[in-house]
């Protein structure tokens, strides 16, 4: 017997007023999985995390949690019956209530040292067991949202709901802290559905991701298959810079200055758009005797990689400036003529949208 998907979204559609927010979703997270729904601020992405949380009245499609409907054909079960962990953008803490007595705070059912000691186990388990007795005024943001965590696990959900969950917390703060939840996640083995804007977080939590764009899901799969099998350009670009070249496919190609590219199954004749990831362009000097493909104009150190700005050298109509992206630390001159060489496998050819 299969297995029932943790949620289950199909056919979701929802609108406020005349504007359509969700229209014709369907995801599925399996238990265990945590799949990030990912997209510009008004995809709809919030929009479907609340109804699947109850906390919007679903107009259109169904909505079912380990096998069982909970919305859909006129019938919308309420938040508390739907099994749902659920951690806020702002975290939603109690301010007159301890971190004890929040995390305690949906514990019902079960006699007061029971919920104690599950209490006790779950900050233990989040690493902030020391603060039980603390308001939340007096906690940090780290500490905030560690505490609510907690409260979502605590009464063992099938399913965790998270809502831009680190957006409230500065850079080496939130590595830290999502590092943390990821490893509770996978340790709870409860299906997770997180709604960010940031694609690299996305890439770092997510089993899958659901690229949202205008309320529609563009496009489901792993990190990885994202990122070098994007459908079209607003998924190619929305997990990195781009390049953005334009030509023409000419035998089943379309030209680039370091070479051409398939443009399969466009046919010739048809306008095609061109993206090519910084990390796809290869630097190095130029072999003797051969004329060098692009000349520097600044080079800048990041950290961990190195952004160099050219502009091509090849006569082709006009001069074009490009970015190329070198790990660790690699600084040409400027002026300085590097051969270029293009990695195909992170440069992607799609038909031209006609404005």
């Amino acid at each position: 017997m299969t297995t029932p998907a943790a949620l289950e979204l199909e056919g979701l559609g929802h609108a406020y007023g005349d504007v359509t927010a969700v229209e014709s979703f369907s995801l599925s997270v399996a238990a265990g999985e945590v799949v990030c729904l990912l997209g510009p601020s008004g995809c709809g992405k919030t929009t479907v995390l609340r109804l699947a949380a109850g906390l919007e009245e679903l107009q259109q499609g169904r909505i079912a949690i380990n096998g069982q409907n909970v919305a859909g054909l006129g019938f919308s079960a309420p938040p508390e019956d739907r099994s749902v962990g659920l951690v806020f953008q702002d975290y939603a803490l109690f301010p007159h209530l301890t971190v004890s007595q929040n995390v305690e705070f949906g514990l019902t059912g079960i006699d007061g040292g029971d919920r104690r000691a599950r209490c006790d186990e779950v900050l233990r388990r989040v690493g902030v067991a020391d603060l039980a007795d603390r308001y939340p005024h007096a906690l940090s943001g780290g500490q905030q949202q560690r505490v609510a965590l907690a409260r979502a696990l605590a009464p063992s959900p099938p399913l965790i709901l998270l809502d831009e969950p680190f957006s409230g917390l500065d850079s080496r703060l939130r590595d830290q802290v999502r590092d943390q939840t990821l490893h509770l996640l996978k340790q709870s083995g409860q299906a997770t559905l997180m709604v960010t804007h940031d694609a690299e977080e996305a890439m770092f939590m997510a089993d899958r991701i659901a690229v949202m764009r205008d309320g529609h899901n563009v496009q489901t799969d792993k990190p990885d298959a994202l990122y070098y099998e994007p459908a079209d350009a607003f998924v190619t670009e929305f997990f990195s810079d781009v390049n953005r070249l334009s030509g023409i496919v000419e035998k089943g190609n379309v030209y680039t200055p370091f070479g051409n590219l398939s443009a399969a199954p466009m046919q010739d004749g048809q306008k095609a758009e061109i993206l090519i990831r910084p990390e796809a362009l290869r630097l190095g000097p130029v072999p003797d005797g051969e004329e060098g493909s692009a000349r520097v104009l600044a080079s800048r150190m990041l950290g961990r990689s190195s952004l160099v700005h050219l502009c091509t050298c090849r006569q082709i109509g006009e001069e074009i400036h490009l970015h190329a992206r070198v790990p660790g630390r690699f600084l040409p001159k400027e002026n300085e003529v590097l051969q270029v060489s293009l990695d195909s496998t992170q440069a992607f050819v799609f038909p031209a949208v006609l404005s």
